[in-house]
């Protein structure tokens, strides 16, 4: 066990699904051509005047509400100056001293409980650019400005996180809250969600280290791999009596080491002054009580609910929560009382999860409703069919609209119960498995399961499983 404890805490960049840009009227939209979204305001070109989009303050205020913030009623925006090619402004319109949300928290589950990780700030700010490096010279880079101006929130995390392991469930859990929230499409592989990742080590009872930051970290895996990398490497210079030095860093995924950007970085370096063409953000009391009523039932809550309530596995649990209409379907079956959530659970997580993720389809695409389901399964309680036989019957539910009695007539899939047929499949098996009958006689038990299911195969699955084992045993005997 090492002697160091690992601190961790991030910094979540989403970008905001809004039909515009924050200060402008251009198309906020993933995939144009290059530099076709683009105006004199997110150019930055001299004389043009930035407006806020008022949907960005409603987006972002629903997150603070979903996070359990304080939402400041008075916010202000602030010019945060740094030079970079991307930034054709020379500053980005961000929010320092009086950011929108603050001091809030978010609970999910990791590690077998409840976790909590405080939110120290939630603030709205533009994106930059975009550098395009040239596949034919190392020496071009192209610029496309198609994201300047996109909008984000940055989601500042307490340093509250211990490990990799929790990171990775944080950050799960608030891609599931914008998701339910429908604020960000969440889609990881065009950059929507970003983290900066900071990391330092200390000794137990002992002051906060020394932290090192890594910039733009766009998977939650490679955000588990860097603060692995990272604690691995502040550990040995700890261990070998150096310094651990302030740093900015670059985590590049690829090679699975961090690189050295900037030294010693500081808020007072990017010289922060309130946006002088930008009045002050005013949020009424009546405005957050609106915006409080479009928060559902977060998919964390439901997640620490189904575990706590219904005694669901974690990742069953997950599964559910986190897809929001597999979760509304799962609450609608159990609000009908007529089966148990863990039975409700074992049809979603088996047979409808491999048809979605074979598919490729969601489940507002299936002809799947919470009826259907349940008389599914009162045909297999009732032992009006086999288990085998209801999976038979579901992949039909799922392609037609259709009544499980139905489905059962035209496949001739009733399950037989009728004592006298068991028993001529039973004593016709047991003739032709006449080893296998010594065997069980001999203790060997096993051979019991396979003659049950020799007569399950001869009866096309049709044979009451459990009336058949009875018979087969009684025959036997």
């Amino acid at each position: 066990m090492s002697q160091y404890h690992t601190v961790i805490g991030l910094e979540t960049h989403a970008e905001l699904n809004t039909k515009t840009k924050i200060y402008c009227g251009c198309k906020n939209e993933f995939g144009s051509s290059t530099n076709s979204n683009v105006c004199p305001v997110c150019l930055g070109l001299p004389g043009a005047l930035p407006v806020l989009n008022k949907s960005v303050v409603e987006y972002a205020v629903r997150m603070g509400l979903a996070l359990n913030c304080t939402i400041n009623s008075v916010s202000r925006l602030d010019r945060k100056n740094y030079f970079y090619p991307d930034l054709p402004k020379a500053y980005q319109i961000s929010q320092s001293y009086v950011p929108l949300c603050e001091n809030g928290y978010v609970e999910f589950w990791y590690d077998g409980q409840v976790r909590t990780v405080h939110i120290e700030r939630i603030h709205i700010e533009e994106d930059a650019g975009k550098l395009v490096h040239s596949d034919e010279s190392a020496d071009e880079t192209y610029i496309d400005f198609n994201r300047c101006g996109v909008p984000l929130i940055e989601i500042v995390s307490k340093p509250d996180i211990e490990s990799s392991g929790e990171a990775y469930a944080y950050l799960k859990a608030l891609k599931a809250i914008l998701s339910y929230l429908g604020i960000c499409d969440c889609k990881m592989q065009e950059g929507s969600i970003r983290s900066d990742v900071n990391v330092s080590l200390n000794k137990h009872g002992e002051p906060l280290g020394t932290r090192c930051e890594m910039k733009n970290i766009n998977s939650f895996s490679a955000v588990v791999r860097a603060i692995e990398y990272e604690t691995k490497r502040q550990t040995q210079l700890l261990s070998d009596g150096e310094i651990i030095k302030q740093q900015t860093l670059r985590w590049d995924d690829i090679k699975g080491e961090s690189f050295l950007m900037r030294t010693k970085e500081n808020a007072d370096d990017y010289r922060y002054f309130p946006e002088p063409d930008i009045p002050s953000a005013y949020i009424s009391e009546q405005d957050i009580g609106k915006f409080s009523q479009t928060i559902p039932e977060l998919p964390n809550v439901k997640m620490i609910r189904y575990i706590s309530e219904y005694g669901i596995d974690s990742k069953e649990a997950e599964y559910i929560a986190f897809n929001q209409s597999i979760a509304q379907f799962f609450d609608e079956c159990i609000k009908t009382q007529k089966h148990t959530p863990k039975k409700y659970c074992s049809w979603i997580m088996g047979e409808l999860a491999k048809y979605l993720n074979a598919s490729q389809k969601e489940l507002s695409q299936t002809k799947l409703t919470v009826d259907v389901l349940n008389d599914l399964i009162d045909s297999v309680d009732e032992n009006v069919i086999s288990n085998s036989a209801a999976k038979t019957v579901f992949a039909v539910l799922l392609e037609k609209k259709i009544s499980v009695k139905e489905i059962i007539s035209e496949l001739g899939l009733s399950q037989i119960s009728d004592t006298n047929a068991l028993e001529a499949i039973a004593k016709q098996v047991l003739s032709e498995n006449e080893k296998s009958v010594s065997d069980y006689k001999n203790g060997k038990t096993n051979a019991l399961g396979f003659l049950v299911g020799q007569c399950m195969k001869l009866s096309n699955n049709k044979a009451n499983p459990v009336k058949m084992k009875e018979i087969i045993l009684s025959l036997m005997e």
